[in-house]
């Protein structure tokens, strides 16, 4: 592929701005000092320099974001700035968008990609892609509790019961879910339905992927080809290698 068609494909700007990186020698490959835009490279395993930052070319994004309290997973935030102002221009200019979304005060695991049929297989119902949350709440955890959320509580919206798929007690005023659905505010409302109170919420695996303990809020990580098969996987595996 081209070097300039690379450039483009990986966010760095229109086809005049990557034209200009080129032609002003802030584009390196290998080291060397790339300035024709038609020279051209295999993508595989690529890694280039743009104004001395490395960057590895990925034809479709896929990435994983320790989501921070206080942000909204929204190219148009309303009240608090958007997630996208976690990542780096060439991303945000490639497209990409969270995968399903989390309230602003809930932290965790988020995916963001640009593949469009990913988001659409993730999202869709029909999969029932697991998703574990974290929940600390105001009361007590009891036994009731966790035995209604598994047999289904009805929200207001919806006559049909909704289930967890899992319910555990991790603590006095604690427990982890697992949810196959996104509704909105699900978590919230099937705990109020039981009579209980959401306090903090985080999400600490998206289908066989865990978040990994050493990435922080408001890091991200590319994933790879493995992750990415894992993203729909309904067992848990391995958290994902961290650059050091």
């Amino acid at each position: 592929m081209r070097i300039a068609q690379i450039l483009f494909s990986q966010g760095f700007g229109n086809r005049r701005v990557c034209a200009g990186l080129l032609q002003l020698g802030l584009v390196r490959v290998g080291g060397r000092v790339v300035e024709d835009p038609h020279e051209e490279f295999e993508t595989a395993g690529l890694v280039f320099e743009v104004e001395g930052r490395p960057w590895a070319y990925h034809a479709q994004a896929l990435l994983m974001l320790h989501k921070p309290a206080g942000y909204e997973c929204s190219q148009k935030p309303r009240h608090h700035p958007s997630i996208l102002s976690l990542l780096p221009p060439p991303l945000r200019t490639r497209g990409v968008q969270p995968v399903g979304r989390l309230d602003e005060d809930t932290t965790g695991l988020l995916l963001l990609t640009d593949d469009g049929a990913l988001i659409h297989r993730l999202t869709s119902p029909k999969h029932h892609v697991p998703k574990v949350y974290e929940v600390g709440c105001k009361h007590p955890v009891d036994d009731s509790q966790l035995a209604r959320l598994r047999a289904g509580v009805v929200l207001d919206d919806d006559p049909a019961p909704v289930r967890a798929a899992a319910a555990e007690r991790t603590g006095e005023c604690a427990l982890s879910l697992t949810l196959t659905e996104g509704k909105y505010h699900q978590v919230k409302r099937m705990l109020a339905a039981v009579g209980n109170r959401v306090e903090t919420l985080h999400r600490s695996r998206f289908g066989g992927l865990l978040l990994p303990t050493g990435l922080a809020p408001g890091q991200w990580c590319w994933l790879d080809d493995g992750s990415r098969a894992a993203v729909s996987a309904t067992g848990a595996i391995a958290a994902p290698a961290i650059p050091g």
